[in-house]
């Protein structure tokens, strides 16, 4: 991986010497547009979504958009900063982070202080208002393994010594996860780190072998709780339980048969009127399904593959390893949770509880989402620069 890093820089620096290389600041372009109208869009299918819902809870049908408006703009000064701090100053407290991290987890367990809803206890409540510690794992995970995995680059054949240690991390983290009964926050926190581990190039025998351990464990761990096992049948047929495990599943079904290809209408779905639980939450996809129809599903899919595609772009022209794989796996996280959350809605996987970026209602998500973008876009600033290269170098000493 090394070779292959030094070519890399060599390219960069020609291009750059020969006039073809981005300028510093171009290469966000592209970048904030596609951020751009994902929170733009986001914002106005969760105010179509939550209006009824929020007027009928609260009495106040502006109450959800308002409070995610305000995360939006907490979450945008979040990411400038993100954006404009040292990734290498920042690298060095990544020690405070995990135990930082860890702490948030435990405080979940806290009368008083954790907050249980539905069964499980995922928030901490300060102030009347709560945060899910869990979202922010997800940011701690990806810089903790973009710096041991870059920092033992030349050393990971030995994947006893330098790849079981930091797995044993992410494995307490998701160790804790699941203990606040979410087990699919758990799952994808532990998926992350296998997908940053093959984009370090880790062996794939060392995958085999974790598979053997991991499948297995999976398989116990879903049979556990009844309401997996129920999700798991209303995945291979609703119709089981159409009033219980199936329904959300057949509402979301409904609402994009209504949407068709056009789509009802702004404002016209039927199912956000109580037919569909929650549907400013995990189900939103299914209202901009109803509402815009198939081309509005495969505009919502071609932002985010935009988004990923440029993502994965900042993590290969990234000047070192530690900045590609933060690249990387902000991307992934990011892209990949949208692709789980469309996925549930369209029946194709078991719904999982997993929100859809910059579109779900939620504080934790949307801060820690224009958290993820904030470190993306520090990358490309950086990577973009012409000193980018001799910087990112001297950092290291």
């Amino acid at each position: 991986m090394a070779d292959r890093f030094v070519l890399e820089r060599i390219a960069h620096t020609r291009a750059d010497r020969s006039g073809r290389g981005n300028r510093s600041g171009q290469g966000d372009g592209s970048l904030l547009l596609v951020l751009l109208l994902l929170t733009g869009v986001g914002l106005a299918a969760l105010f179509s979504s939550s209006y009824f819902w929020a007027e009928q809870l609260y009495g106040d049908a502006f109450r959800l958009i308002r409070r995610q408006a305000v995360y939006v703009v907490l979450g945008v000064t979040l990411a400038f900063v993100a954006s404009r701090v040292s990734l290498d100053r920042l690298r060095g407290t990544v020690l405070l982070l995990l135990l930082g991290g860890l702490l948030s987890m435990i405080l979940t367990f806290v009368p008083g202080l954790g907050e249980e809803y539905l069964g499980a206890r995922r928030w901490i409540l300060l102030f009347g208002y709560s945060f899910q510690p869990s979202e922010f794992i997800k940011v701690i995970v990806i810089f903790y393994l973009a710096h041991i995995l870059s920092k033992k680059e030349d050393r990971l054949n030995d994947a006893l010594n330098n790849i079981v240690p930091p797995m044993i991390v992410v494995g307490l983290f998701a160790a804790i996860i699941y203990l606040q009964n979410d087990f699919s926050t758990a799952a994808f926190v532990i998926g992350l780190a296998l997908l940053m581990l093959f984009a370090a190039r880790v062996r794939f025998r060392f995958f085999i072998g974790l598979a053997i351990v991991i499948l297995p464990l999976t398989i116990i761990l879903l049979l556990t709780r009844e309401h997996r096992v129920l999700r798991i049948l209303a995945f291979i047929d609703p119709e089981l339980d159409r009033f219980g495990a199936g329904y959300q599943v057949l509402a979301a079904r409904i609402a994009l048969e209504n949407g068709g290809a056009w789509g009802a209408g702004i404002g016209q779905s039927l199912q956000k009127f109580g037919s569909l639980p929650e549907p400013h939450s995990d189900f939103v996809f299914a209202i901009i399904g109803e509402e815009f129809g198939f081309v509005g599903i495969l505009s919502v899919v071609a932002l985010f593959a935009a988004f990923a595609v440029k993502g994965y772009q900042i993590a290969l022209r990234a000047t070192d390893t530690f900045r590609s794989l933060i690249a990387f796996g902000v991307t992934s996280s990011i892209f990949l949770q949208a692709l789980l959350n469309m996925a549930v809605v369209c029946g194709l996987v078991p719904a999982t509880g997993i929100p859809l970026p910059f579109f779900s209602a939620g504080g934790s998500s949307v801060l820690m989402s224009f958290l993820m973008c904030g470190l993306l876009v520090n990358v490309a600033r950086t990577t973009d620069g012409p000193m980018a290269s001799v910087s990112g170098d001297a950092d290291h000493g």
